[in-house]
């Protein structure tokens, strides 16, 4: 029977590829298909046919998998955030222990290596310590609103973008990934919002006023900054839902006005306004204290990244003759997290915000023997001989998702630092890399995946390598 699209099917999923699409097989074919557990049976309809694939549509499940559960959230389906939330937690990790096993056997062709599972994580709900909220005049309704037969406000929403629809934001009211004070917050700042009348911004009109809501929340402390994005600076616009908010949640700690007038929708601005508080949060790992402002990062989940630094600074074998390299550094956590460890240790960043924010770190931690470099990776690697006198004994690498320039990769060789310690959100550009450093004289000692972000398809890993 030839496949066309539009048939309706019946599927068994096999099994999660990354992202967590879902796998079945039909007539030979593998089939992708979201919002499907494996193990499930399901009623589906072909969306796409491709010449090595298909993809489909889940409409109706008739055999539930025994590893499917029930959502907390109501929004599961429609928000891209927590795409496993209906899948138990346990295979939520067996799923994740399979795609760094797989990254490294088929993109590093790295074969018969220990791989142990990933460590989980203690809360799985109100884990993160922040969220970014995006205003919108583009509401998108799920399925259980639209039968509902209940009028809604279209031209509002304030919320999460759905997957793969940046014009349009499903209007959430909990979240159950930060805090119920957050969720509080959100009901606050849409109340006024609505109330007074507020529009949100549009790029495609480049007119309104609110972009986004951020909320920060230190586990340590407990303080909680909100920010609100805007277009413009307009005082008497910000006043009275700052009074709202702070009577309706006074567990706010500090209230910050970043304002964006660039056409680009980014939850940064160009100016900042401290209406209430500080103006910062602080944060701990460990030991250590951490200051974090409105356009700072920061590990969202600081329960996990205690955990994945500690690892981290285990699989260094580390001494207090240790000079230590840290690229990718940003706020310095790393670096000032390894620091009591050994003699010195070098980060290299290229955002200068992030290096004024990791110099401020360490002088709050009144660390000393650490120093922070501002500039590209490669070009800093180039010109070491500018900036160190030693050569490092340690190499850490915490790369964006997209991981190592392959140049970088070539001058770190040419470096023949005796350890490598590389920490990365994204198995499959790490193992790409690591079979590069594989092939001139490192091998694999160790690996340890880290569970950071429970219901969603993300993992991180950390890999030791040595020469000789």
């Amino acid at each position: 029977m030839k496949i066309k699209k539009g048939d309706e099917v019946i599927l068994k999923i096999e099994t999660l590829a990354f992202e967590g699409k879902a796998i079945a097989r039909l007539d030979g074919m593998v089939v992708f298909v979201h919002d499907a557990v494996p193990g499930d049976t399901i009623r589906a309809i072909i969306t796409k046919i491709k010449s090595q694939y298909l993809e489909a549509r889940h409409l109706a499940l008739l055999e539930p998998s025994e590893l499917r559960v029930e959502p907390q959230c109501r929004y599961v389906g429609s928000c891209g955030g927590c795409k496993m939330q209906h899948i138990d937690y346990p295979a939520q990790l067996s799923f994740k222990h399979r795609h760094v096993i797989d990254s490294f056997e088929r993109i590093g062709k790295i074969k018969n290596i220990d791989i142990p599972p990933p460590l989980g994580a203690p809360d799985i709900f109100f884990y993160r310590n922040k969220m970014e909220f995006s205003f919108s005049d583009q509401r998108w309704l799920t399925t259980a609103e639209i039968e509902s037969g209940q009028q809604y406000d279209k031209n509002f929403a304030l919320g999460l973008h759905v997957p793969g629809r940046y014009d349009k934001v499903l209007d959430i009211e909990e979240c159950w990934l930060q805090s119920k004070e957050s969720n509080r917050i959100l009901a606050s700042v849409r109340k006024s919002a609505k109330e007074l009348q507020i529009d949100p911004y549009t790029t495609h009109a480049q007119k309104g006023f609110l972009r986004f809501l951020v909320v920060k929340q230190s586990r340590a402390t407990g303080e909680i900054m909100v920010n609100i994005v805007t277009a413009d600076n307009r005082q008497d616009i910000m006043e009275p839902v700052i009074k709202r908010l702070r009577n309706d949640v006074p567990e706010v700690t500090t209230i910050i006005n970043n304002i964006n007038r660039r056409k680009a929708q980014i939850a940064v601005g160009d100016e900042e306004i401290v209406y209430y508080g500080d103006g910062y949060i602080t944060e701990r790992i460990g030991k250590y204290i951490f200051r974090i402002s409105a356009n700072s990062f920061f590990q969202t989940n600081p329960g996990q990244a205690e955990r994945l630094y500690a690892v981290a600074k285990e699989f260094g074998e580390l001494s207090d003759e240790d000079i230590v390299l840290d690229l990718y550094s940003g706020t310095g956590t790393i670096t000032i997290y390894l620091s009591d460890a050994v003699k010195i240790v070098y980060g290299i960043e290229s955002v200068k915000d992030a290096v004024k924010d990791a110099k401020e770190n360490a002088h709050l931690n009144r660390v000393e023997n650490v120093r922070f470099i501002e500039g590209d990776v490669l070009e800093k690697l180039k010109e070491k001989k500018v900036w160190i006198d030693e050569e490092p004994t340690v190499l850490y690498l915490d790369p964006p998702r997209s991981g190592v320039h392959p140049k970088a990769i070539n001058e770190i060789i040419q470096m023949k630092i005796p350890k490598i310690v590389y920490v990365s959100c994204n198995p499959a550009t790490q193992a790409r890399d690591i079979a590069v450093l594989t092939g001139h004289g490192y091998r694999i000692d160790r690996i340890q995946p880290v569970d950071m972000f429970p219901h969603t398809y993300h993992i991180e890993n950390v890999v030791r390598l040595t020469s000789g």
